[in-house]
């Protein structure tokens, strides 16, 4: 089973920056891909960022600008650091860890969540 511990959210001005981390622990032989979620009250959780084993990432194309994915592979986790923040970047961020078996999807993991708040 996969774990996934968030970390890094904060409370932070327009403008400002945060960098947020996901620790991936525990054991598993899949393909995966690795993403960013945000989520606020009432709402459904809201793709921010992808990146694959390989280190590929991928953004919405209104945050590819601004945020940045990596992959610390000795350390096992991956990041998102977060510039410019804007007040609607405001919400909870989820790490999703998602297994893939010949490119169809199988378990998925998420994280406990870092809350991220961005006030004007």
């Amino acid at each position: 089973q996969v774990h996934l511990v968030e970390s890094g959210g904060g409370s932070v001005q327009v403008g400002g920056s945060l960098s947020l981390s996901c620790v991936v622990s525990g054991a598993t032989d899949c393909t995966y891909l690795m993403s960013w979620f945000r989520q606020t009250p009432g709402d459904e959780r809201r793709f921010v960022s992808g990146i694959t084993s390989g280190g590929d990432p991928t953004y919405p194309n209104y945050l590819k600008s601004r945020f940045t994915i990596s992959q610390d592979n000795v350390k096992k986790m991956i990041n998102l650091q977060m510039n410019s923040l804007k007040v609607e970047d405001t919400g909870m961020y989820y790490c999703k860890f998602q297994c893939f078996d010949n490119g169809a999807a199988t378990g998925a993991y998420w994280g406990q969540g870092t809350q991220v708040t961005v006030s004007s």
